[in-house]
């Protein structure tokens, strides 16, 4: 027993579980439905005031899902998809935080979670060979497993400026924005981060405010949305077809129904290349992603592809200065997530909305006023940071989640996240993740992300039940090979040459690398599934009685 544990020990009798889970989003939503499912007993915990996770916060003017709603939406429940109904082709926050409740109380998963709780602490007794786990309202908790579906965007990060404190006007958090609604009519506001939230809330706020101010420091890749309303008659087809579209989305690379295309770019003469680009860039979404072939991979071939973005830019915007600002450079397209628009570019042509370039006039501190730059004090009545999260391993660094002899996963992740199959970690016994930092995570679909994985967890649990274990953990030298395979397959695409949450440079002392999966969701489920097939020989497992006899 550890001195953290022991200091507990007088803290009152813990509630016994089988299962602990941390997160409501929809990893976590979808663990608590397989887990009643399988009879077990557990508890799961959220620290915001109800399900849907990133959306349940994420309520910024213009939120919406740059995936299908087609694809974003859960698979696992054939009732759920007859019954529910979507709008539109990209589903704006309100309603894709309506489906989350809509599954929530057509599967009774409320009562499952505790929400506004906090878990502070997660504390593997070795002696008792459980979790101890701790909230903010002074609960303790005894689990065999703890699961862990905080998603990869959870912690928001505030941009790094000096005086943050110090504004006396609004201050507005995309990442946490206010229940209520904001006014911006006759404001003078001010946006800083041009990532994909960034780029929505431009488009939203500055048609509404009186002044909008850009803090501009990296331009972003963004492609035409191109939304629709959805006709009865093509409801109709895909609630037809979902068990086809739900098979074709678990064996494709992105988890999901973006066409993929093996056709080489330069395999074609250039006024071919030109129309296909022309052909999907008209088509809107992420097709045009999948015009071509080894696009994160062949610098020309890339190169080509974010000239013909950078002229749509010349194309839209009136003031040839602000076109050139807002072309992205420097790093290969689709490297950095790629976005989706509608009419972003065009919201640069009114009089009320200006580009600040933070290349060419880097910000100095926040004032009481406003933002001062090298040049001037812009003075604003509400600001908005859009910066970020520390993604993928800022959720569980959070908090104290401490495994065998004291190991805290921030010492174990000290050069950066490292797994098994982005699902296990040794040293850390009967503990999973879910979307995790190593598996294919931000690069694929995490709805489709999140059943896969809640899924093989439940296997391990009834592999282990069946076969009267106690603990389970991936062996060093498994970690050692899939952290291999995951640092190789990074040497291969272009994703490693952007400065991106992705590689963790957003985040100041972060340690930096793709740590992400980019084999493909189809393969990353390949090695998930032979990790099962072969007996779960790349972990070791403590039988029940084993402890007690010694």
């Amino acid at each position: 027993m550890t001195s953290e544990t022991a200091s507990q020990a007088g803290a009152g009798a813990a509630k016994r579980l089988d299962v602990v889970i941390v997160g409501a989003g929809f990893g976590g939503m979808y663990a608590v439905y397989k887990f009643r499912q399988m009879g077990l007993n557990f508890q799961a915990f959220e620290l915001g005031g109800d399900v849907g996770g990133v959306w349940y916060w994420n309520r910024y003017p213009g939120a919406r899902c740059d995936l299908m709603s087609v694809d974003y939406s859960y698979g696992f429940s054939e009732e759920i998809q007859q019954e529910w109904t979507w709008s539109e082709q990209f589903a704006a926050q309100p309603e894709i935080l309506a489906y989350a409740n809509f599954v929530a109380d057509r599967l009774d998963l409320r009562k499952h979670f505790k929400f506004n709780t906090r878990v502070e602490s997660a504390i593997w007794n070795d002696e008792k060979r459980l979790w101890e786990v701790t909230t903010d309202k002074g609960e303790r908790f005894e689990a065999t497993y703890c699961v862990m579906a905080t998603g990869p965007l959870s912690v928001p990060k505030d941009p790094e400026i000096p005086g943050i404190e110090k504004f006396k006007g609004r201050l507005l958090r995309a990442q946490k924005w206010p229940h209520e609604p904001i006014s911006f009519e006759g404001k003078r506001v001010g946006l800083i981060g041009t990532g994909s939230t960034g780029i929505q809330i431009v488009q939203e706020v500055g048609r509404q405010a009186g002044e909008l101010f850009v803090f501009q420091r990296t331009p972003s890749f963004t492609l035409p949305m191109r939304n629709n309303k959805l006709t009865p008659e093509y409801v109709a087809e895909v609630k037809r077809n979902y068990k086809g579209i739900r098979e074709a989305a678990r064996n494709s690379p992105n988890g999901g129904v973006r066409p993929v295309i093996t056709r080489p770019f330069f395999s074609l003469m250039e006024h071919q290349r030109q129309q296909i680009l022309e052909d999907t860039w008209n088509q809107g979404g992420l097709a045009f992603l999948g015009a071509f072939s080894a696009l994160m991979q062949n610098e020309e071939a890339n190169e080509a592809v974010a000239d013909f973005v950078r002229s749509k830019i010349d194309e839209v915007v009136e003031d040839k200065e602000t076109a050139e600002a807002l072309k992205p450079r420097g790093y290969p397209i689709f490297a950095r997530r790629p976005c989706l628009d509608t009419e972003y570019y065009e919201t640069y042509n009114l009089p009320t909305v200006h580009l600040v370039n933070c290349l060419k006039e880097q910000i100095v501190e926040i004032t009481e006023k406003g933002v001062r730059t090298e040049n001037r004090e812009i003075e604003l009545d509400i600001l908005i940071f859009a910066t970020g999260y520390d993604a993928l391993t800022g959720a569980l660094r959070a908090f104290n989640v401490v495994g065998r002899n004291g190991l805290k996963i921030q010492d174990y992740w000290k050069e950066g996240p490292q797994s098994f199959l982005g699902l296990m970690m040794d040293g850390f016994p009967n503990l999973f993740t879910t979307a995790g930092a190593n598996g294919p995570s931000a690069l694929a679909n995490l709805i489709t992300i999140n059943e896969h994985d809640v899924d093989w967890i439940a296997g391990v649990i009834e592999h282990m039940k069946k076969n009267d274990l106690a603990t389970v953990e991936p062996k060093k030298s498994a970690v050692k090979r899939w952290m291999d395979i995951v640092h190789a397959l990074a040497t291969r695409t272009l994703v490693s040459k952007a400065k991106t949450w992705w590689t963790g440079t957003n985040v100041q002392g972060k340690p930096h690398g793709l740590t992400m999966f980019t084999g493909g969701f189809n393969k990353y489920r390949e090695h998930c599934t032979a990790a099962a097939e072969n007996g779960y020989a790349d972990f070791s497992f403590e039988p029940r009685e084993e402890r007690k006899a010694a």
